[in-house]
């Protein structure tokens, strides 16, 4: 187990692929102490070797598990000095398909990983972070947070949960000397998607496919800025003002011409042919 000795140091959850991983990578080459966490042990393995013991520790980590983070969090904090410049809420699952027939089981298994685990990294983080001046919480929401997503309705939910209590939290963490800001990814090439989704998405536009690299730059920006949300590509704003400014209209755009056009289309038919 590696000793910051000084370096800022940033705590990543999700950090053996993806989105973490390219963060874990980034902060390490700007000289910084990786804290690296995820469910995946052979990934983790392999981080540790890439960035070298002595910058790094990691530790395998189920984000649900509140007493295991409390520990995780204790552990990184004895390497640091009770400090946390940076804590990196990203690890996330998905889960894909209609509501009503998906499994419940699995639309609860999003809702612990990727909102209360939130919760529970925020909640054991925030004494390091308050310790540290000029510390940054920051959290993986999503595009799906500008407007309800058809086909993953919990996944974006629970994204909107994120975006919400960054937006709460910002305010609220002024009072002690911590910041809140969040990044909204549109369609990143990780193991998240599944497989085909990043070839076979548009070459262009706000939901062509993004390398996880962007994000881990975005979070790199956002440590020395005090900006609140983080859109991945930038033009994904352009979706959130046109959800906040005409609901119904964005709600029609999905239905008309969203991935679920057609299965819409037939239900309604169905429906019709029935009565």
């Amino acid at each position: 187990m590696g000793q910051a000795n000084g370096r800022k140091s940033i705590f990543i959850t999700g950090a053996a692929s993806g989105m973490g991983l390219e963060t874990a990578r980034l902060f390490a080459s700007k000289g910084w102490f990786v804290g690296g966490y995820d469910v995946n042990g052979a990934g983790l393995a392999a981080l540790e070797k890439e960035l070298g013991p002595d910058n790094c520790i990691v530790r395998k980590l189920d984000v649900t598990d509140k007493d295991a983070y409390e520990a995780a969090v204790a552990d990184f904090g004895d390497a640091t000095g009770g400090k946390m410049d940076l804590l990196f809420n990203n690890a996330g699952i998905g889960a894909g398909g209609l509501f009503a027939d998906m499994d419940f089981a699995d639309n609860l298994r999003v809702v612990q990983v990727n909102f209360i685990g939130v919760l529970n990294g925020i909640h054991a983080a925030l004494p390091l972070l308050k310790a540290t001046g000029n510390s940054l919480c920051f959290t993986t929401s999503s595009s799906s947070a500008t407007f309800g997503m058809p086909g993953i309705a919990v996944y974006s939910a629970t994204k909107h949960a994120v975006k919400g209590l960054t937006e709460a939290l910002s305010v609220e963490f002024k009072l002690i000397g911590v910041r809140a800001a969040d990044v909204l990814p549109g369609l990143i090439d990780t193991p998240i998607l599944p497989e085909g989704a990043a070839a076979n998405a548009p070459k262009e536009g706000m939901f062509r496919a993004i390398p996880p690299v962007e994000v881990a730059k975005v979070v790199w920006k956002a440590y020395g800025s005090d900006k609140l949300h983080w859109y991945v590509p930038p033009e994904l704003v352009e979706l959130d003002k046109m959800a906040t400014n005409a609901p119904e209209a964005t709600r029609e755009q999905f239905a008309t011409t969203g991935p679920l056009a057609g299965l819409l289309a037939q239900a309604a038919e169905a429906a019709k042919n029935k009565g």
